[in-house]
């Protein structure tokens, strides 16, 4: 069994807590819903605010994992996923109305910063406003497009025109700001340290980061649209390998498991150790990229650390490759399970598991010689990038960004989900906040997945052949009645993945929407990086282990 949070609810207190909810909430409530993963309550787009500070302060709902917005033939809607830190099983949904000629409601940046984000996009992407928020505008799309990608009315065949003059900061010379003693300057889209298209526009006084803006939408393909095209048996599965492409394969459970709940399919067991372990091999994956671009990024180390990590990220790669037959497009999940088996023979590949664990103490001894051993590595990293432990929590950091802050937070453990709960593990965490922590954290979780692994394999060796049931009984053919929703996340190498689906009674979502932990994560290096030097920025970015295709979608 993995190690447990101390402060676990009980059944009872769950049940005691949901009717307290009730109570704390009954002025505001004006209808009521249940969704597949929590009860939803109906307000008023004026007691956003007061709904949401009571949930927090007096119900202890102190993370904000999500907002769905969406529109209906008859009105707008904000869907908040409020759960807790302390106790991942406890959630609640608040459901937001809006007028279908004037969508407005009240902003929630006030209570939860992570919202700001949030809302941006939904008045991006669909078209609600948000009033009183700080600062609502465009997110991911040029300020001069028109009309919402989401919403019902928008006309796809409407050409766009982004003009120069839109983006001429980022081309003009001229890069003095307003103050004087005060320089401006872009970092990206194009530069090998943004990890991507990303832009970060960036104020300097001298070498010191007054402000910064990360400038996301380079890389935006309106996956959530792509994924409500799409048919829940077979199409949507494969669309999220290309969302975190480092460290994919977890992605896929993220969909798989919000589908599965909403068309109450049970895995078989043995499917489920195929999942944890295969999961937990594309962790991996993920982390060794990480561990490598970041000593890029801290101390231009190409021939040594950078390589290194490339070697046992390939090691990983072919044992991916010999499972699902992908080297990176693995699409290796079902709805209902896996697509296939081990490989035959079977002993081959279960001692090619076997060779790759042993060597990872040795491997990890490596990096720690040459990364967190190095007086540079040390200078670049130690009390830079701070991000403390309440300030992760408003920003809705989740990962081991988060538990590189001292957040006890993984919902493999506290939402626990496959085979988890059957395995003997930790959850690792570091509470010094700072850029080496979160590089800890991610060595230190390359042992744990290492852990989970060996056991799962000591677990398929000995499995009974005749009960190596792969798949459960799916029809062909899935359609969830009407109007069903539920919101659903796994932790995957970068954090909290979520996925929201509300189905219509056909083979396809009616409204699919992805909770990014990059996209959260990314939102707080702001934060971290105001009042440190340049090269600290790009360290802190670097930490963050962040990818476009997950930021933007």
């Amino acid at each position: 069994m993995s190690s447990q949070r101390p402060t676990q609810t009980t059944g009872e207190e769950a049940v005691a807590s949901q009717s307290e909810v009730e109570a704390l909430l009954e002025e505001y409530v004006i209808d009521r819903e249940d969704h597949v993963n929590a009860p939803a309550y109906v307000i008023r787009p004026d007691d956003v605010q007061n709904v949401l500070s009571t949930l927090k302060n007096e119900a202890g709902f102190d993370h904000l994992s999500c907002l769905t917005p969406q529109e209906y033939g008859d009105r707008y809607e904000s869907i908040y996923h409020l759960t807790s830190y302390d106790d991942r099983t406890r959630e609640v949904s608040i459901v937001v109305p809006a007028a279908k000629d004037d969508p407005h409601s009240q902003t929630a940046v006030p209570v939860y910063e992570t919202a700001n984000w949030h809302e941006r996009e939904a008045y991006d992407l669909v078209g609600i406003r948000y009033d009183e928020h700080p600062d609502l505008r465009r997110i991911l799309l040029p300020e001069t497009w028109q009309g919402h990608p989401l919403s019902m009315d928008y006309d796809q065949d409407r050409p766009q025109i982004v003009s120069l003059r839109e983006n001429a900061a980022l081309f003009e010379s001229e890069t003095q700001t307003e103050d004087d003693d005060t320089l401006f300057i872009n970092v990206g889209p194009h530069h090998p340290a943004t990890h991507g298209v990303l832009h970060l526009k960036t104020v300097l006084d001298g070498e010191q980061v007054v402000d910064v803006e990360p400038d996301i939408g380079y890389l935006h393909r309106c996956e959530e649209q792509m994924a409500q095209q799409g048919t829940y048996r077979h199409q949507i599965i494969p669309y999220s390998d290309r969302w975190d492409y480092t460290a994919n394969m977890p992605n896929e459970w993220a969909v798989a498991r919000a589908i599965e709940d909403l068309v109450d399919v049970d895995v078989p067991e043995y499917a489920q150790v195929l999942r944890t372990m295969s999961v937990e091999l594309g962790r991996m994956l993920g982390h060794f990229l990480a561990l490598g671009t970041f000593a890029l990024d801290v101390y231009g180390d190409f021939t040594a650390i950078f390589q290194y990590a490339m070697r046992d990220r390939e090691k990983v790669q072919n044992i991916l490759e010999d499972l699902t037959g992908q080297r990176m497009m693995f699409y290796y999940f079902r709805v209902g399970g896996v697509v296939w088996d081990i490989p035959e023979p079977r002993e081959e590949f279960f001692e090619k598991i076997r060779d790759f664990m042993e060597d990872i103490p040795p491997t990890l001894e490596e990096y720690h010689d040459l990364m967190t051993n190095n007086e540079i590595f040390q200078k670049r990293t130690v009390n830079t990038g701070v991000l403390p432990y309440d300030v992760a929590k408003e920003y809705g950091v989740t990962g081991p960004v988060a538990r590189g802050s001292g957040v006890d937070y993984d919902l493999r453990r506290d939402d626990p989900y496959g085979y988890y709960e059957e395995l003997d593990w930790n959850v690792v965490t570091e509470d010094t906040c700072d850029n080496f922590a979160r590089v800890l954290v991610r060595m230190r979780e390359v042992e744990e997945s290492a852990r989970i692994v060996e056991q799962c394999v000591d677990l398929l060796q000995d499995w009974p052949e005749d009960d190596r049931t792969l798949q459960a009984n799916v029809p062909r053919t899935l359609r969830p009645e009407n109007d069903k929703e539920i919101y659903r996340a796994v932790e995957i190498a970068k954090g909290e993945l979520g996925v929201y689906i509300r189905s219509d009674g056909t083979d396809s979502p009616a409204r699919f929407k992805i909770r990014s932990p990059c996209f959260h994560n990314l939102s707080a290096l702001p934060i971290m990086s105001n009042g440190e030097y340049l090269p600290d920025l790009i360290a802190s970015l670097g930490s963050l282990d962040i990818v476009l295709g997950s930021v933007d979608r």
